[in-house]
C-alpha cells in the first residue's frame, strides 16, 4: 500500500483557505521575530482539525485550526490542544513548542494556534516495512516508553488538574460518543445500537486518572530522522483526564485491525518474523514501565475503543458529506464506520 496520500503537504484546499496577509499581521504582533512573506501549504494527513505548514523567512511553523462549517458540540477544541501541549512542554513527554493561541475567528475564520514544525519521520505503516528488524523493535519500544511516560505525568503539578473530570471516565465517554454518533448518523448500523446499549451496562470497576492522549498511534508521532526516538507527539484534540488503560487499549487496537488500505493494522501479520512485539508482549512492556502486574478487563477496553473509533469515523463521514473534512481521504475513512462497529460487537460477543 502506498502512503503518499497521507505524507507531506499539498496546496491549501479551497474550503480551508484563508487570508495569509491577515495571519502575517497577527503573527507580527503575537509571535516574536516573525519576518518575511508567509508561504502556506496544508498537510495531507489527519481527519479532523486542518493543519498547515507556515514558512516565515527561515522559520517553519505548524498551524492547527478548527475547521470551518457546522461542527459537533465540544469537538475540534484547539484551545485544549494548545493548553495540554504547552503544559507538557515542562515534562519528559515530547511535544512541539507552542507559540500562541488565537481565539479570534476574525483573523483566519476560525480559532487556531501555532507551534514548531518538527522535522522528522511520520511512519504511517505499522509494519515499518522500510526498516531493518532491530530498528522495528526499537521503534515500538519507544512508542511504548512515551505513552507510559504520559500516563505517569503528575497532571496537577503542571496545572492540568481541571483539564477533565476525574472518575467515571468510561461511562461519560460512552455517553458522549453515543450522542456524537447520533448527531452525525448517516445510516442505521445495528452494531452501534447494540454497543450503545451494552457498554454502559457493563463498565468494569477500577478508577484511575491520568492525562490521556485519546488518539495515540504510530502516525501521530514524529520520529527522529534517523533514530528510533520520538521528537513530538501530535494531535492532542481528544486529550483529557481519563483512564490510562482505556487510552493504552486504544493504542493497542493496531494489533486487532487488519493490514491494508482500510485498517493500517497488524492483525494477521507475522509480528515475530518482523521483530515487532506481539500484542501480549507489548502489553507486558507497558505493564513493566508503569509498575502493573497486568491489565484486568483489557478486552472490554478494546470493545469500548472500537465503539469510540466508529463514532469518530462517523463524524468524519458527516464532515466529508458537508465538504469541510480536513483530509481528501475522509470519505474512505468514514466508510470504515460500519466495519469497526461490527468488529466492536464481535469483541463484546467474545467477552460474553
Amino acid at each position: 500500500m502506498s502512503f503518499d496520500k497521507f505524507t507531506g503537504t499539498r496546496p491549501v484546499a479551497p474550503q480551508h483557505a484563508f487570508d495569509a496577509e491577515r495571519l502575517a499581521a497577527w503573527m507580527r504582533d503575537h509571535v516574536n521575530n516573525t519576518t518575511g512573506e508567509l508561504e502556506v501549504s496544508q498537510f495531507k494527513g489527519g481527519q479532523s482539525n486542518p493543519t498547515y505548514l507556515v514558512k516565515a523567512g527561515a522559520k517553519s511553523y505548524a498551524l492547527r485550526r478548527k475547521p470551518p462549517g457546522k461542527l459537533l458540540p465540544s469537538a475540534h477544541a484547539v484551545d485544549r490542544e494548545y493548553r495540554v501541549m504547552t503544559a507538557l512542554g515542562k515534562t519528559d513527554v515530547p511535544v512541539p513548542r507552542t507559540y500562541a493561541l488565537c481565539e479570534d475567528a476574525e483573523v483566519i475564520g476560525t480559532p487556531f494556534f501555532l507551534m514548531d514544525y518538527v522535522e522528522g519521520r511520520v511512519l504511517w505503516d505499522p509494519t515499518l516495512g522500510g526498516l531493518a528488524h532491530d530498528e522495528r523493535a526499537a521503534h515500538y519500544r519507544e512508542l511504548n516508553r512515551v505513552i507510559a511516560a504520559l500516563h505517569r505525568v503528575d497532571y496537577n503539578a503542571i496545572g492540568l488538574g481541571d483539564y477533565g473530570k476525574p472518575g467515571n471516565y468510561l461511562a461519560r465517554q460512552i455517553d458522549r460518543w453515543g450522542k456524537q454518533y447520533r448527531a452525525s448518523e448517516t445510516e442505521r448500523i445495528e452494531a452501534m445500537d447494540r454497543l450503545i446499549g451494552w457498554l454502559p451496562a457493563n463498565v468494569p470497576p477500577g478508577e484511575e486518572t491520568s492525562i490521556v492522549h485519546g488518539d495515540y498511534r504510530i502516525d501521530n508521532v514524529v520520529f527522529h530522522p534517523t533514530q528510533p526516538r520520538i521528537l513530538a507527539v501530535l494531535d492532542w484534540e481528544l486529550s483529557t483526564l481519563g483512564h490510562p488503560l482505556a487510552d493504552f487499549a486504544y493504542h493497542c487496537m493496531t494489533w486487532r485491525m487488519p493490514e491494508g488500505p482500510h485498517g493500517r493494522g497488524l492483525a494477521g501479520v507475522d509480528c515475530a518474523s518482523l521483530r515487532i512485539p506481539t500484542e501480549r508482549e507489548y502489553v507486558a512492556m507497558y505493564c513493566g514501565q508503569t509498575g502493573r502486574d497486568g491489565i484486568a478487563n483489557f478486552e472490554y477496553y478494546l470493545a469500548f475503543n472500537m465503539f469510540r473509533l466508529a463514532a469518530i469515523l462517523q463524524g468524519v463521514m458527516a464532515r466529508a458529506l458537508q465538504g469541510n473534512a480536513a483530509s481528501a481521504d475522509a470519505l474512505d475513512a468514514g466508510r470504515r464506520t460500519r466495519a469497526i462497529a461490527e468488529e466492536g460487537w464481535r469483541q463484546v460477543e467474545r467477552i460474553r
